[in-house]
């Protein structure tokens, strides 16, 4: 399961439990409908709830769910019924946070946001003045120029001329966008837009922005240009490199965390893995901390970069005198370099959405 589904699934359960407390007896494909989901996976999360419950572990702390009759009844999960409480820092937290969405510009039903806000300040008593006196400094990881003239442009429905780096291909692309909006995921800002070039949405990375134009154009987007969902921020190209890894047990996490094309069960718990990589500059951060447990397939060029790179780094150590612990291993060698590094890969998702474009 990849991260997003099992951020996703975890939601899911956390309404789940209180709803079937308010519907005792509620139909199997009723509750199925009601979440959006098929009654296989129904099942599964019914049968994921039974070792969930209160600390202790044992059996009056798991939450007791039956379906056997077709019909649905959940026991010993009263405390997931209780409305939430929030501490002081926590709600701090979110007020401030809620506080910084509110000033991106481009965001949709800031009505709602607003009334929200409203509600939480009102509710949270002393910690909404301590709320009110942060203030959070997102303009890290763009230029602030470039950010605020992305924001203006957002703001005023005006076209922007883009001088683009695109380090995957190490080029520079001039592109015609007109922004939908400016967001930040993690610790990158991005503009999203309406790519007349790509005649697609494309997201660009503000540091990657050479130059950026406001134009007297109107930039209002197309119809159907519509902004992505948060998680989307990878996705597949026909440019992008395509890799067939095997994983021991200890690294079958990849599978999971990183999108993958294929996964194929193999004997001894491994996985042969097929996934994408938007350059091979990518390529050595994974191989050489996971080791042996990464092994390439194919192509061949992968596998022999990453030997050449694991050589030079032990090539490194070589030529410096290693510190000896007491138990006779040497300290400071890289694990993956001292479990046979050269035979393998790391991987990663397709190239972020701004640089997947097939350019004629």
């Amino acid at each position: 399961m990849s991260p997003s589904g099992a951020t996703q699934r975890l939601s899911r359960l956390l309404a789940m439990v209180p709803w079937l407390l308010q519907h005792p007896g509620v139909p199997l494909a009723e509750a199925a409908q009601h979440f959006g989901i098929t009654e296989t996976q129904l099942v599964k999360d019914l049968e994921l709830l039974f070792v969930c419950g209160t600390p202790g572990h044992l059996p009056d702390d798991l939450i007791d769910a039956d379906w056997e009759s077709g019909r649905i009844f959940l026991g010993n999960a009263d405390p997931l019924s209780r409305p939430l409480r929030l501490g002081v820092d926590e709600a701090v937290a979110l007020l401030a946070g809620l506080r910084t969405l509110a000033d991106v510009p481009g965001l949709h039903d800031r009505d709602v946001l607003a009334t929200v806000l409203d509600k939480l300040s009102a509710a949270a008593g002393e910690a909404a003045p301590r709320a009110a006196a942060l203030h959070v400094d997102l303009s890290r990881g763009a230029q602030e120029h470039v950010l605020t003239a992305a924001r203006d442009a957002v703001r005023r429905g005006r076209r922007v001329r883009l001088r683009y780096l695109v380090p995957s291909r190490d080029e520079t692309t001039d592109r015609d966008v007109d922004p939908i909006r400016v967001l930040n995921e993690g610790d990158r800002w991005y503009v999203e837009g309406w790519c007349h070039r790509a005649e697609a949405v494309r997201r660009f990375r503000l540091d990657r922005i050479l130059t950026i134009d406001v134009l007297d154009v109107d930039g209002t987007p197309p119809a159907d240009a519509l902004a992505r969902d948060g998680d989307d921020l990878f996705s597949p190209s026909p440019d992008d490199l395509v890799v067939t890894v095997e994983l021991q047990p200890a690294a079958r996490w990849v599978a999971e965390y990183y999108p993958v094309d294929d996964v194929q069960e193999l004997t001894g718990g491994r996985l042969r893995v097929r996934l994408r990589t938007a350059s091979e500059d990518w390529l050595p951060r994974l191989a050489l901390r996971l080791g042996g447990q990464l092994v390439v397939v194919s192509p061949p060029q992968v596998a022999e970069r990453v030997r050449a790179l694991a050589g030079q780094a032990l090539a490194r150590y070589d030529q410096e005198p290693l510190a000896v612990a007491p138990t006779g291993t040497p300290t400071g060698t890289p694990a993956g370099v001292a479990a046979g590094a050269s035979t393998v890969a790391p991987a990663r998702p397709g190239r972020p959405a701004e640089d997947v474009t097939p350019l004629a």
